[in-house]
């Protein structure tokens, strides 16, 4: 197969590409603007390979994405380049309907004027995935259920809006032009190649400075965690045997408070890199002022992509986490770059916006 994967230089997409450009019978091409979030570094170990090429550009770039799918003959478009993280959508949510609206539009525009141009075969075989957030369906109660494929959209921030609006863009180009689509929602990704602005590769990498490890409000906020290999196994799935117009839950079945995840973290680099103090890593956890529309609760149930392509997560959050304090452990220089040249683990999300 042939993929054209977006936004291939991000975490999750970095992961897709590492993934599938294994298999030497696939050829891969990495379409990534490399705004902040993006890094090179992540691909490292397939940059060199025959099936692998990377193409810096925006998804917004209609004649480049239509060059691009016309020479690399491309069958599956994998959908991942987005603006993605919720406190910078508060203070600044343009760059995510710009992104994730307008240019999500015009990709799909581009890949329906390039599927209308295909012979039968090869118009049969083409597939677009679109990977979204389960983020789109808004807040769950403590107490009972989870998000399905048929849970209604109820988005609280600018992020979530913006993949809300993506989702149902994709379902009407499939619905009034008949382009042949797959959707993905999936729960919080974790994992090697994680940007330090989130919650665990931030917490992970203050306790190692000895900074504060702030926690909103009173902790209690709940996610279900994917490790982020896991995730891109279950999107290659879907992209290559998902049902046409169908949408699959991924998740990892591993809900969690937040402040457990931080105490998680702080109890395994008590054990592997014990502070200079005699101290618990825990001592430095700080509870602050919470997150505006901070949603209480994301669970996922993943049956339908279990049962309909097989696909389950094999990390649990405990093996999951030791693996990803242990890679980020061993790769300073992966991540040490970062913190002192594009995020040094300030707060986000607090400017205050008297009229959008």
């Amino acid at each position: 197969m042939r993929f054209l994967v977006t936004g291939g230089a991000g975490f999750i997409g970095s992961a897709v590409c590492r993934l599938l450009a294994a298999n030497p019978v696939n050829r891969v091409v990495n379409l990534d603007k490399l705004t902040y979030a993006g890094n090179l570094q992540s691909l490292g170990s397939i940059e060199r390979l025959v099936n692998y090429r990377f193409v810096r550009g925006d998804i917004a770039d209609e004649k480049l994405v239509g060059t691009l799918l016309r020479d690399e003959k491309i069958d599956i478009v994998m959908h991942l380049a987005a603006e993605s993280h919720v406190d910078r959508s508060i203070d600044g949510p343009g760059a995510f309907i710009e992104t994730n609206i307008v240019g999500t539009y015009r990709l799909l525009n581009t890949a329906y004027d390039y599927w209308l141009g295909l012979d039968s075969a090869r118009k049969n075989a083409f597939r677009f995935h679109h990977v979204s957030t389960d983020e789109v369906f808004g807040d769950l109660p403590f107490d009972s259920g989870t998000f399905t494929e048929d849970s209604a959209y109820a988005p609280s921030s600018p992020y979530s809006a913006s993949k809300a609006a993506s989702d149902h863009l994709v379902r009407a180009w499939h619905a009034t032009y008949g382009l042949p689509v797959v959707l993905s929602n999936c729960s919080n990704n974790y994992g090697p190649y994680h940007f330090p602005e989130k919650l665990i590769p931030l917490v992970l990498l203050n306790a190692l400075e000895e900074k504060s490890l702030p926690v909103y409000g009173s902790g209690e906020n709940v996610r279900d965690w994917l490790f982020v290999e896991d995730h891109a196994k279950a999107l290659e799935a879907i992209a290559t045997r998902g049902r046409i117009g169908e949408s699959y839950n991924v998740g990892g079945r591993a809900e969690r408070r937040n402040i457990d995840v931080v105490r998680a973290i702080c109890s395994i680099l008590d054990r592997k890199v014990p502070r200079a103090n005699g101290g618990s890593y825990a001592d430095l956890i700080e509870m602050v002022s919470d997150r505006r529309g901070h949603d209480r609760r994301y669970a996922i149930d993943p049956s339908k992509i279990e049962v309909e392509l097989g696909w389950c997560a094999e990390e649990s959050f405990e093996t999951g986490l030791e693996k990803t304090i242990d890679w980020f452990l061993a790769n300073e220089s992966w991540w040490r770059p970062l913190r002192e040249q594009k995020y040094a683990g300030e707060r986000l999300g607090e400017a205050v916006r008297a009229a959008i």
